[in-house]
């Protein structure tokens, strides 16, 4: 046994104190679908639903001198955080970027209580960083990184402690979802060599295969933030240092479109609720195929903060990358009847889901936005082979990001 698992087992065990091991469940859908022995490992329901709190409490648990705490943070790590401020009686103060949604606001407040400050400061998380860290500097205060620290990564192995005991073993396969580095590294430290590893990064934001390929961190310059809980500039250094020998064919990158369909498919048919970011080894399941086939398998469900006024938006990309909904510009004739013999084309399983017209004097043509769900995605080969043989002329948007950010 190493002494980094010693210190996550010791680790695991302080935390009882304060709140009990997340449950590991064999998912019988999921097994069946691949034919494997999948098990989740529920980090989703801790009690800020996310394993965020493990790295706060560990951290803050080995300083006895603890004065003021701060910290930056849009999500989970600022709740697990505000968490452990309540727990040690020490004040806290959290830097969040003005853009943050109110109910992450709130929730962060009412698990902090009077134990910390929320202060809002930039648009974006860099600006918000920036102010923490000066804040830091001025009033000597511990800043205490969503990731990159040692006692930080410890707290997070205590995942792997509870596995194992929970098991009864160490699985075959172990899927993990990355962000800044502090769950995967914390989990390879733990485990070592002993079960095959994935780690899954959400495509727009995928800092740990682009740290590989140049074996260092770099600084991604665009990021997807849809899957905000992974969506990640850059790994971090310490994180990196213990993640650098992985190699890319340990790695996958998920499409955040797709990772909307398995939201919903644990929505709908488990009744599990998971932020993009916890749904991503869920996903990866879709990628493993054979690998996985006859292997016992746990997936790591990060998180499961999702804010229910987005799920129009999941549904959304769901069905759009599904090719079960499109938009598009029609060009019609400015006369009476013209819609009529749009209409008559639509198959008996496609649906008008938008459409907005305005008429034009003195234009003999009008442009049409309009979408269209339909049951399966080959009904738009019809609908589109019926357009063309009846003259119209009309432009398919969907895979548009401009034109579909600014009307979906």
């Amino acid at each position: 046994m190493s002494d980094f698992q010693d210190k996550a087992r010791a680790a695991a065990r302080a935390m009882r104190e304060v709140f009990p091991a997340t449950p590991l469940l064999r998912n019988a859908h999921l097994s069946e679908l691949y034919g494997a022995d999948i098990w989740l490992k529920r980090e989703d329901l801790s009690p800020v639903r996310s394993y965020k709190l493990r790295g706060a409490f560990n951290a803050m648990r080995k300083r006895a001198d603890l004065g003021l705490v701060v910290c930056a943070s849009a999500g989970n790590h600022a709740q697990g955080v505000a968490f452990m401020c309540r727990h040690f009686g020490v004040r806290g103060v959290i830097f969040m970027p003005v853009t943050t949604p109110q109910q992450k606001i709130q929730k962060t407040e009412m698990f902090g209580g009077d134990s910390v400050e929320i202060r809002l400061i930039g648009d974006y998380f860099d600006e918000c960083l920036a102010a923490a860290k000066a804040f830091t500097e001025a009033e000597g205060a511990y800043f205490l990184s969503p990731f990159d620290d040692p006692d930080v990564i410890e707290g997070q192995a205590s995942v792997g402690a509870e596995i194992e005991e929970q098991l009864g073993g160490v699985p075959d396969t172990l899927v993990i979802p990355v962000g800044g580095g502090g769950l995967a590294s914390g989990l390879l430290g733990y485990f070592e060599g002993q079960p095959n590893y994935t780690f899954v990064e959400p495509k727009g934001g995928a800092c740990l295969r682009a740290a590989l390929e140049a074996q260092e961190p770099v600084t991604l310059r665009k990021v997807n933030t849809f899957a905000d809980g992974a969506a990640v500039a850059r790994i971090g250094d310490v994180t990196f240092d213990r993640l650098k020998s992985i190699g890319l064919a340990s790695t996958l990158q998920i499409d955040e479109d797709r990772l909307c369909t398995t939201m919903l498919d644990m929505l709908n048919v488990e009744g599990i609720v998971l932020e993009p970011a916890g749904a991503l080894s869920v996903d990866a399941l879709k990628d493993m195929g054979q690998m996985i086939r006859g292997r016992r398998v746990v997936c790591i469900t990060s998180g499961g903060n999702f804010d229910f006024e987005r799920l129009p938006e999941v549904k959304e990309r769901a069905q759009t990358y599904a090719g079960l909904k499109k938009y598009f510009i029609l060009r019609l004739p400015q006369r009476p009847g013209a819609l009529r013999g749009f209409l008559d084309l639509l198959g008996p399983q496609d649906d008008i889901a938008r459409f907005e017209y305005l008429k034009k004097s003195a234009r003999n043509f009008g442009s049409v936005l309009i979408g269209i769900e339909t049951r399966d995605p080959g009904n738009f080969a019809k609908l589109y082979a019926k357009l063309d043989a009846g003259g119209f002329v009309y432009t398919d948007i969907t895979e548009d990001e401009v034109l579909s950010n600014f009307i979906i």
